[in-house]
């Protein structure tokens, strides 16, 4: 590759990003976020995630005047800003003066604990309906945080389409960071937010959660969201051997914004009828190791890809058997046969990469779930 092939592929990326961007005090934030001008915590993120010392030291660096980090904004077509980076910091900021609201109820206001530097913070509030309380923040003090500056830096909505996802990607670094999920959920929000709504809504689909049976650790970390991701991708945007796991599904979710209403329903037929089945046959546990006797321990992410993705290329076959009492037997044996299969075995135990696992067992699913 030439300087001269280089400096025009730079040229070309930076037209797709458009930036600008200046200070502003956090009362301004405040009253943006107040007037609905600004939305500070779409689908894909967790609104609080700090801890309370966390917040306080936050709140202490703004009375010390210390740097604060850029947040970064999303202009829409309607002008209205979306936080892209800075949740914690702008939300523990509204959180002390106490405009901030979860689904749209303002919440109890922020009371601080004290620190090294300033120890008279702890117990300190915003403002207080007891006239004779103390450990609120006088007019100075308040005025001095409503005018604490801080740089917004904005993306345009000229911006390439992709260019938002790909600045929270890189930008998700700090120390509370979301999961790979949680930011490919970004992808779906940003790019098509119906099919974000379309992988909430079979995620809470009462059959898929009896089946998976996350710990709500996991659910937090929107781990369920990624195993209906997992199940679509799978067959509509098959994987290529050697891509990385998590590239492989970044890629796979902006590729299925794109299906159509049509391509939907579709699959929200193969999901329902999926998962309604092994709950039937099952009643839970699918997913756990069978010893024998039973199905034990911890539900298994790669007994859900090959059982899930072996069904559901097999849809139709199975569905022709000649009636539930069939099919459920049929599964039963599969399932429990499956846990002492060589190939499962060798490309399904730990220590083998995930690029390597996919690329054996999607194919071994595909033959060893057929009828």
């Amino acid at each position: 590759m030439s300087a001269q092939e280089l400096q025009a592929e730079l040229e070309k990326a930076k037209r797709q990003v458009v930036t600008d961007g200046y200070e502003m005090s956090l009362g301004e934030i405040a009253s943006l976020y107040k007037s609905d001008e600004l939305i500070i915590a779409p689908a894909y993120q967790r609104l609080i995630r700090w801890e309370d010392s966390q917040k306080t030291r936050f709140i202490e660096s703004i009375l010390l005047g210390l740097p604060v980090p850029p947040v970064f904004v999303f202009q829409r077509e309607d002008g209205v800003w979306e936080l892209i980076d800075g949740l914690q910091r702008i939300s523990t900021a509204l959180h002390l003066m106490g405009v901030l609201k979860i689904n749209g109820e303002l919440i109890e206001p922020l009371v601080l604990s004290g620190t090294n530097f300033l120890p008279s913070l702890e117990g300190m509030k915003w403002s207080s309906n007891q006239a004779d309380d103390m450990n609120v923040f006088n007019t100075p003090l308040q005025l001095e945080i409503k005018r604490a500056r801080i740089r917004v830096e904005i993306l345009r909505k000229e911006s390439d389409h992709d260019a938002k996802y790909e600045l929270f990607q890189r930008l998700n670094t700090g120390g509370s960071k979301l999961s790979d999920q949680e930011v490919r959920n970004s992808v779906l929000v940003m790019l098509n937010e119906n099919f974000f709504k379309w992988v909430r809504n079979c995620s809470a689909k009462q059959e898929f959660k009896d089946t998976i049976q996350l710990t709500s650790a996991q659910e937090e970390l929107a781990q369920d969201n990624e195993m209906v991701l997992r199940f679509v991708a799978y067959r509509r945007a098959p994987y290529t051997k050697g891509l990385d796991v998590n590239e492989y599904l970044d890629l796979a979710a902006r590729k299925l914004c794109e299906l159509t209403t049509a391509e939907l329903a579709e699959e929200t037929d193969i999901f329902n009828w999926t998962f309604e089945l092994l709950w039937a046959a099952f009643s839970g546990d699918v997913f756990k190791r069978w010893d024998g006797n039973r199905h034990t321990g911890r539900s298994m992410l790669a007994a859900f890809d090959v059982i899930t993705h072996g069904m559901a290329v097999n849809r139709q076959a199975i569905m022709a058997m000649p009636d539930d009492a069939q099919r459920h037997s049929w599964l039963i044996e599969k399932v429990r046969a499956l846990w002492t299969d060589q190939i499962y075995t060798n490309y399904s135990g730990q220590g083998v990469r995930g690029t390597t696992r996919l690329a054996n067992l999607l194919p071994f699913a595909v033959d060893y779930f057929k009828p």
